[in-house]
């Protein structure tokens, strides 16, 4: 055997030797942001909710135009009034009365339940929406009111005389009315869904004294 064919055997046995792999740590993921919710800048009909609103109050017809008649929209009251929840708002349906003089605005949430105590923030504008001059949070009160928890408040001197405002959740849906007639107001709250107002708890002075105490 030739010296040049013994040098292509040997080459050709020879096994290069591998580089050395390092591994590192196994990086964290970083958790996918939640996408916030997009306002809805349309009117989709929701016979459902529609069918919520009572068609008479007190002997007073209820006018419940169609979702294509009139220009605002969820997530124009979402964003003029109640802020990232109001973002979450998918229908709306308007509603009046035109004597005693009411009006409603029934809006459909998405996601998570809404509750009164998610509105505190955007009491404000609330009023200011539906006409109010001043935005004062001091005014607004949350009591029990047709068996709901609701928000109110007096009107002021750019509102109709006599105005109260309401504002309420309920789960699914958020509510805001102005009316000038107390019982055609409550008549309503009364009979839409509501959060329940918590049933007062006695103080001890209230018991009944044992006989002979």
């Amino acid at each position: 055997m030739t010296l040049g064919v013994m040098l292509l055997a040997a080459c050709s046995t020879t096994v290069s030797p591998s580089p050395s792999v390092s591994i590192g740590p196994t990086p964290t993921p970083r958790p996918t942001a939640t996408p916030a919710p997009t306002p809805l800048f349309s009117n989709v009909p929701d016979a459902d909710l529609r069918l919520l609103i009572p068609t008479e109050i007190n002997g007073a017809v209820v006018v419940i135009p169609p979702a294509g008649s009139f220009g605002v929209t969820p997530g124009d009251i979402g964003q003029a009034v109640y802020g990232d929840l109001g973002d979450r708002f998918s229908s709306l349906v308007l509603a009046y009365v035109v004597s005693p003089r009411l009006s409603l605005y029934a809006m459909r949430v998405s996601g998570r339940p809404a509750r009164a105590s998610d509105l505190e923030p955007y009491l404000g504008l609330a009023a200011q929406y539906v006409g109010n001059a001043s935005t004062d949070l001091g005014s607004w009160t949350l009591g029990d009111i047709g068996g709901h928890l609701v928000w109110s408040r007096p009107g002021d001197n750019a509102t109709r005389t006599g105005s109260t405002i309401y504002t309420w959740a309920s789960g699914d849906y958020v509510f805001l009315v102005i009316g000038v007639n107390t019982d055609t107001n409550v008549a309503l709250i009364t009979a839409l869904p509501g959060e329940p107002a918590p049933t007062p708890v006695p103080s001890p002075s209230a018991a009944t004294s044992p006989a002979g105490g």
